[in-house]
């Protein structure tokens, strides 16, 4: 019953325009029939709980019944998600001053919460890092980030815009791990680690372009595929726009091949996370591995199920539930 009434929800709030557009994105890319690719989707949809735009992203057109088992379909995430996190402890998550003041032992940096009626404390802030980084405290893909040089500001002015921007959490600035920071030096380019069931089960690393000082995906970034077995970038890096990469653009550092230093370090961190809030078993961890080890830039409750599935970052065109199924066994 859970999966029809998810089918019949999905079917409600289906924007079928977008839909036809999408077919017709997959008929111009792979030249197939379009009333074929139509029935196809919804095949999909009713067998796997796949999206049109899973369909689409995850080009399950051009995989056969045994490979569309394996992909973790955004029906199957909202399952895992619904089974596994607790929506009251999940809220934890999603507000970053109280996910900062839980896992601060995680987050290994100073932090200030801007109440505006704090002023001196700010500048006491400011005076100790010449360097911050500035949040909203609930929204999600970069938005509202910023870092600042605070010796080029005035430091009123400042605490005033931050307050009436609602960019209310300040942060020590992090520093990352020299051979994270050899392929882009401009973000702190972002380990997405997900577990489910207190195991690593998927990992990315989000790495900034363009002169940005971010590293979302959704804001001009690229991601890569870590093997989770041991911490090699075996696949090149994608971009949004489904630009793929072997080496950085910008610095021409390479991509593929590199090995995330201290990665078993990596996993046991995440691993141990799990426990400060265990009625939130499925999170997606954004760490910030440092000179000396890592640290959490902020967790996730309800990860995403594509970037690590797409076509560019698949062996033999399977995805990862059945990673995710053995994670769950016990």
């Amino acid at each position: 019953m859970g999966k029809a009434r998810y089918l019949i929800r999905r079917i409600r709030y289906m924007s079928f325009g977008n839909m036809f557009k999408t077919i017709n994105q997959v008929h111009e890319k792979s030249g197939k029939n379009r009333i074929i690719t139509f029935f196809d989707v919804i095949y999909c949809g009713l067998k796997y709980q796949a999206g049109y735009m899973d369909y689409y992203q995850f080009q399950m057109y051009n995989m056969n019944g045994k490979e569309r088992k394996t992909i973790i379909t955004r029906g199957i995430n909202n399952a895992i998600y619904k089974k596994y996190n607790n929506p009251e402890a999940a809220q934890k998550f999603e507000d970053k001053i109280v996910f900062n003041r839980l896992f601060k032992d995680f987050v290994k940096r100073d932090f200030l919460e801007l109440t505006g009626e704090n002023l001196d404390e700010f500048k006491e802030f400011t005076e100790k890092h010449s360097e911050i980084v500035v949040k909203p405290v609930g929204l999600a893909c970069g938005k509202g980030v910023e870092k600042i040089d605070t010796t080029k500001e005035n430091i009123d002015e400042l605490y005033k815009r931050l307050v009436e921007n609602g960019q209310i959490l300040a942060e020590e600035c992090a520093v990352q791990h020299e051979v994270i920071n050899n392929i882009y030096p401009l973000s702190i380019n972002t380990l997405r680690v997900v577990t489910l069931n207190k195991k690593v089960v998927a990992a990315f690393l989000r790495i900034g372009n363009d002169g940005n000082s971010v590293d979302n995906f959704n804001h001009g970034g690229m991601a890569a595929a870590i093997d989770i077995n041991d911490g090699v970038i075996k696949f090149k890096a994608i971009d949004k726009a489904t630009k793929v990469y072997d080496v950085h653009p910008y610095t021409g550092a390479p991509i593929v091949g590199v090995q995330i230093p201290m990665w078993n370090e990596v996993k046991a961190f995440c691993e141990e996370a799990c426990n400060i809030i265990p009625e939130v078993g499925y999170v997606g961890w954004d760490v910030c591995l440092g000179p000396d080890g890592p640290s959490l830039i902020e967790g996730n409750d309800f990860p995403g199920h594509d970037i690590y599935q797409l076509p560019v970052h698949r062996n033999d065109n399977y995805g990862l539930l059945p990673v995710f199924e053995e994670a769950m066994k016990n």
